[in-house]
């Protein structure tokens, strides 16, 4: 072999070598990777290991201190039972006056309508007189041109003013017929009362029975769950008062001692309360609610009407010998006045009290039903019986319900969803009332959830207040649970946020749907029962704008585009609707126009509220509205205070009306705002008829 082969030999064997090399290097390479990976994924797994342990066991923890929360309030619940005649002594008796209505009518407030429009200063006008003199012509100019706008200037602030008066003289007007209206009922209410009141002393039958029926209904001394149901009586002649009084049934003591959380099942275990110990208790609760009767009424006689009462004290159940429902008696008594005055019921026995000291009878076992024979019932009286109710409904109501058990019954309702929910601590939980974990892999993930027992509507602050929450905890979503309504405000703001505003009508469908209960309120009144009234919140719209342009600020109440009718115009010769539920305001500083709006009270078929500005051709009849900007709506409830607020759109050359936006009823009946924008040329003309009123 010659010598260059050699060499071509050695040179082709020393590029295999390091073509080896390389390809060794990358295989080492790649098996280092492959190690590398295998060791992130195995950091991986055990880090989501120790995550959903850690997971695990805050899940427990929460469970646990749910467990012992539960049973806290069983706690609280029997101290509440063993106390109640002398928690009840405590709350203030009734009285006379407090049937009567004050005579107070909030004053007359035109707010900004008080202070006339300023007329413009004669001498701002005045050309210059000293310094440089220009010719006599441009100055005799200057001097009409100035003359001119002063008279443009004053004209002006004279018609400004003339609709200031004509606003105010109408604001009164308005507010003279509301006060007379107010006072007037007042007065009739409190004549009817001073007419109970003297029939009352003059020993009336009637008027016994209404005055100390309405004593009983109105005391503040029974918890949560007691039923008050009352038949009366009126014996003038013994001058004694014969009532049938419901007590409270058997389950009013908690079947249940203690719970406790078992982490092998998920579950909580209760532990049953002695049935001994709940039938004594059961008994002790009966007497206390007689002597509680007794007091409430001997302590309400402010005239000396009554000498003596005749108490009956029954449940509604099934009458084991007929089988069909009745009315059974588990405790009577016939108790003088001067028996009971010589009591200090703070200190007693309930049980001895009932029948040593007041010699009645109480059923030796009123767990099974044993009941007494009644001494006089109020049919045996003749004359009229009456009959007051309440209560008694199968549902728990969400309104009454304790806090707790209320944010128990929605982490309930969140696990029957299929996800994991535990309340959290009462302090410390920073704003977060329940932790709830979706599984589902793609919508899932942790859910921070707040409830509002509230009854007026929940303001948009607590729906900021949640979204501020979820950012804090890193939270997927953010749940707002309440048994009231959310306003327009709040929908407004949670509009495109992670979050879900659940009312009062969608809480109990879904409670419903997931085999829990709740109601809110009553459910089905009786007749002649004292209904709760509660006026329907209002808000008041308060609404502003840069720039000088005068505007005439509108609402039309429609169904759809259409205004119910032309009295559901709200402008300045119609300022309220029929029935009051939206109405005009004098502008309150620093707002320029505003409008009362009672949402709940608008009319059935209405499901939109439009709100319009247009020019006010009296005061520019040549403006439009290039100089409405910098708009906005303030939300505020009936004490004044800012919930929020509402942007609308600017307005345009030309155009003299504008939408400025609409309320428009959801399906669960709250309102939501929707931003307008649409402008006409023809001024509010056009508008309305776009909206099917006719201008003649």
């Amino acid at each position: 072999m010659s010598r260059r082969s050699q060499g071509l030999l050695a040179v082709w064997a020393e590029a295999q070598r390091q073509q080896q090399r390389r390809e060794e290097a990358q295989r080492r390479a790649s098996a280092q990777q492959q190690r590398d990976a295998e060791r992130q994924a195995r950091d991986a797994e055990r880090a989501m290991a120790r995550m959903h342990r850690e997971r695990q066991a805050a899940y427990r923890r929460q469970r646990e201190a749910d467990a012992r929360r539960r049973t806290e309030g069983l706690d609280a619940r029997v101290a509440a039972l063993t106390g109640l005649l002398a928690d009840g002594c405590r709350a203030p008796a009734f009285t006379p006056a407090a049937l009567l209505r004050p005579e107070s009518i909030e004053a007359f407030a035109p707010g900004a309508l008080v202070t006339p429009v300023p007329m413009p200063d004669p001498a701002r006008y005045q050309t210059p007189t000293g310094g440089w003199q220009i010719g006599g012509a441009r100055r005799d100019r200057a001097q009409e041109e100035a003359r001119a706008r002063y008279e443009q200037d004053r004209y002006a602030a004279q018609a400004a003013e003339s609709q200031r008066q004509a606003q105010l003289a109408a604001y009164r007007q308005q507010y003279d017929q509301w006060a007379a209206g107010t006072l007037a009922g007042i007065r009739q209410h409190n004549a009817g009362v001073e007419e109970l009141l003297s029939a009352l002393r003059g020993g009336d039958a009637e008027a016994a029975v209404e005055y100390f029926s309405a004593a009983l209904y109105s005391s503040t001394a029974w918890p949560e769950g007691f039923p008050r149901r009352v038949a009366a009586a009126y014996d003038p002649t013994l001058r004694q008062l014969v009532l049938d009084w419901e007590l409270p049934g058997y389950d009013i003591v908690p079947e249940s001692k203690s719970v406790r959380y078992l982490s092998t099942t998920d579950q909580d275990k209760e532990t049953a309360r002695p049935a001994a110990q709940r039938r004594v208790l059961y008994r002790e609760v009966l007497a206390q609610s007689m002597l509680l009767v007794l007091r409430d009424l001997f302590a309400a006689d402010a005239y000396g009407t009554l000498d003596s009462v005749a108490l009956n004290g029954f449940v509604d159940d099934v009458d084991p010998a007929t089988g069909r429902p009745a009315q059974i008696f588990l405790a009577t008594a016939l108790v003088p006045r001067d028996a009971f005055a010589a009591l200090h019921l703070a200190q007693v026995s309930a049980v001895e009290c009932l029948t040593d000291g007041l010699r009645g009878q109480l059923s030796a076992r009123p767990d099974q039903r044993t009941a007494v024979r009644p001494g006089r019932l109020p049919g045996d009286v003749g004359g009229r019986a009456a009959v007051v109710t309440h209560g008694g409904d199968s549902e728990p109501d969400l309104y009454q319900m304790d806090p707790i058990a209320f944010e128990n019954l929605i982490a309930e309702l969140f696990r029957a969803m299929g996800m994991q929910a535990v309340t959290t601590q009462r302090s410390g939980d920073g704003g977060v009332d329940v932790d709830a974990l979706d599984p589902d892999p793609i919508r899932g993930g942790k859910i921070v959830v707040q409830v509002k027992r509230y009854r007026n509507t929940v303001p948009p602050t607590a729906v900021r207040d949640l979204y501020g929450t979820v950012q804090s905890e890193g939270a997927n979503k953010g749940v707002l649970v309440t048994t009231s309504r959310f306003g327009p405000g709040a929908h407004t703001f949670a509009n495109g946020k992670p979050l879900s505003l659940i009312a009062g009508p969608e809480l109990v469908d879904l409670l419903g749907r997931y085999g829990l209960r709740g109601r809110l309120g009553p459910a089905d009144p009786v007749a002649g029962a004292p209904a709760a009234e509660e006026a329907p919140d209002h808000n008041i719209l308060g609404m502003n704008w840069s720039g000088e342009v005068a505007l005439d600020v509108c609402a039309l109440v429609c169904k759809g585009t259409a205004v119910l009718s032309d009295d559901h115009f709200v402008f300045y010769n119609n300022p309220r609707t029929p029935d009051g539920s939206v109405r005009m305001l004098p502008g309150f500083v620093p707002d320029r126009a505003a409008m009362q709006v009672r949402f709940e009270a608008l009319p059935a078929d209405a499901d939109r509220l439009v709100l319009v500005a247009a020019i006010d051709p009296q005061v520019d009849p040549h403006a439009d509205l290039a100089g409405f900007t910098d708009a906005r709506i303030r939300l505020l409830d009936a004490a004044g205070e800012e919930l929020g607020q509402l942007e609308v759109s600017d307005g345009r050359p030309g155009e003299t009306a504008l939408v400025l936006g609409s309320f428009r009823q959801r399906a669960g009946g709250d309102w939501d705002f929707v931003i307008g924008g649409k402008g006409y040329r023809g001024g509010l003309e056009a508008l309305v008829q776009e909206h099917g009123i006719e201008v003649a």
